[in-house]
């Protein structure tokens, strides 16, 4: 099986008022497939649920991403989330609190020889 990452799209989100790490990141990810349009996929008979999808999510505190929520965002494929220190926080010193801003980057995944005939 050759399986190769065939697409990659970045994106980013934010939560500004509610310090949502969940909410940003999902934003980021919606971000990134909002950007593509991918009629190849169709036209090589891909079923979508045989894709391979890889999501890697960048904010300062990891370890408040809901890795199921973003997982399940996503209308196709095999998906694995990942999360990790980047992204940004920036503080609102007037009313306390902070605005959240999260990068993600989706990787599809497919056999290509399955689709064209070669590794």
């Amino acid at each position: 099986m050759a399986v190769k990452r065939i697409i990659l799209e970045m994106g980013h989100g934010n939560d500004m008022h509610g310090g949502d790490y969940t909410k940003a990141a999902l934003r980021a990810v919606q971000d990134c497939i909002h950007h593509s349009s991918l009629p190849f996929l169709r036209t090589l008979g891909v079923e979508p649920k045989t894709m391979q999808i890889e999501v890697t999510i960048g904010v300062q505190q990891p370890d408040k991403v809901d890795k199921t929520a973003i997982a399940t965002s996503l209308p196709h494929g095999q998906v694995t989330v990942k999360v990790m220190k980047g992204g940004l926080d920036v503080p609102d010193e007037e009313r306390g609190g902070v605005s959240v801003i999260a990068i993600a980057g989706v990787a599809v995944r497919l056999d290509l020889e399955e689709y064209l005939g070669f590794p």
